[in-house]
């Protein structure tokens, strides 16, 4: 670590000491015997950090700290004490001085605090440039996004939500499929109307007919009175089924029926009702392989998935994690009431390196937890979780040179089919796609491996 050092004494031939120990240890210096001198230096230049003596004529090092702290208060400054001088070290600090030095001076410690000043203002600056970055960072809505990706799905979602056509939202779980689906409706000609959400995994396979359809008094048991449905609850808005692929398949043909004719019957009811709203589903589900095993109707799922909007997942949005963890580090720093800046570079490299399972869920969780925990103004290392601090990338092993270590080809294929069915938590559509192959090849290779 190296820097740009101002020194500021009052006797020249402390400043030309000064000034060769520290060039000889890497840093830059210049130096000012006046510290009124020194304040016209700081308007006009920039430093990495200043080293002031305590007792100078006309103005003390206590002094000049509390003028540079209010002019350039991202600059670290350090005072030089006499021995013994402890409450001028102390008067300094309170003044707002990052640190302190007594005299005789050592060289070596003199270094080691300069260079932790220095980089603390490098992390300073990192805060900064980052929250300038959510400040200034690509959005649509709350969905925040710097990197190609999530600019290119931006762009798409631009000109699908204007448009009446059903939209199916696929993406691992936690990349913010309802999120998509609230930004979609708000940017909708029914944005005045109602946004209904509902998990079809979260609804009991006997109710769901009743959840989304209604019912009729008497339909029965504890129907105790009439219940509009889901689809009617939407009327004018839109709807969003949620996890879609755990939709029962005694269900599917009737929403099928209703979407197609924009009528419902509730259950135990005898006339049909009009409904009008617009469909948006979401799945992290593969539904291709869905309808293949027969769990999925094919008719049902041409009939969502009108538009498809594919959400990455957090691994693959580059330095999105960082912007995003800076996010949610002020967030709830605010609501902790805590002066949390954002992250040391060791943390952030530790964020960058994680292959974020839980997507954008999980790094939000794991924000939330390091600023309840952490004591400081910076979230370490040690705020995060072991899983995260001991994680190691996975590698698909091919072998070294020793012809006794290589292995046969068929065998890498098989690795990597499954490496890669993992990091696209199974979904074979996604996994075909990646691999070059089209689905019924990949079935085949995969039946061909598990066979061997």
């Amino acid at each position: 670590m190296s820097g740009r050092v101002l020194i500021v004494d009052d006797q020249r031939s402390m400043c030309e000491l000064l000034e060769t120990a520290l060039r000889l240890r890497g840093f830059a210096v210049a130096w000012r015997t006046d510290p009124e001198q020194a304040l016209v230096a700081l308007r006009g230049e920039d430093f990495d950090v200043v080293l002031s003596d305590q007792q100078m004529p006309g103005m003390s090092g206590t002094e000049l700290c509390q003028r540079v702290v209010a002019n350039r208060p991202d600059i670290p400054f350090v005072v030089m004490t006499a021995f013994g001088s402890l409450e001028a070290a102390v008067a300094a600090i309170r003044a707002g001085a990052y640190d302190f030095v007594t005299k005789p001076i050592e060289m070596d410690l003199l270094a080691i605090v300069l260079n932790r000043a220095v980089k603390h203002r490098g992390l300073q600056d990192q805060v900064r440039r980052l929250s300038e970055a959510v400040r200034r960072a690509g959005r649509f809505d709350e969905i925040l996004g710097n990197s190609p990706v999530m600019q290119e799905l931006f762009e798409q979602l631009s000109r699908i939500a204007p448009s009446e056509a059903a939209v199916l939202i696929t993406g691992e779980s936690g990349t913010g499929k309802e999120l998509v689906a609230r930004s979609i409706h708000a940017r909708s000609r029914r944005a005045a109307g109602p946004f209904v959400a509902v998990n079809c995994a979260a609804i009991p396979e006997t109710l769901v007919e009743s959840e989304l359809f209604g019912h009729a008094r008497g339909a029965f048991t504890d129907a105790r009175q009439e219940r509009k449905g889901l689809l009617l609850e939407a009327a004018g808005g839109t709807l969003l089924l949620d996890e879609i692929g755990e939709l029962p398949v005694a269900v599917q043909p009737k929403l099928l029926r209703a979407l197609e004719e924009g009528v419902i019957r509730p259950v135990g009811g005898n006339d049909e009702v009009r409904f009008d709203v617009r469909l948006l589903a979401a799945t992290n589900r593969d539904l291709e392989t869905a309808i293949e095993e027969q769990r999925f109707r094919q008719d049902l799922y041409f009939r969502i998935n009108v538009i498809q909007v594919d959400l990455p997942p957090l691994r693959s949005r580059g330095t999105d994690v960082l912007l995003l963890a800076q996010h949610f580090a002020e967030k709830f720093a605010r609501r902790a009431d805590k002066q949390v800046q954002g992250l040391t570079e060791q943390a952030s490299e530790r964020l960058l390196s994680y292959s974020w399972p839980g997507n954008v869920r999980e790094l939000r969780n794991v924000m939330e937890r390091a600023v309840a925990l952490t004591r400081f103004d910076r979230l370490g290392v040690d705020d995060l979780p072991d899983k995260i601090r001991d994680y190691r990338a996975a590698q698909v092993f091919i072998g070294g040179d020793d012809p006794s270590e290589l292995v046969p080809l068929e065998e890498i294929e098989a690795r990597y089919i499954q490496h890669v069915l993992r990091a696209v938590g199974g979904n074979k559509t996604l996994a075909a796609r990646i691999l070059g192959l089209d689905r019924r090849t990949l079935y085949r290779k995969l039946r061909e491996h598990s066979d061997s």
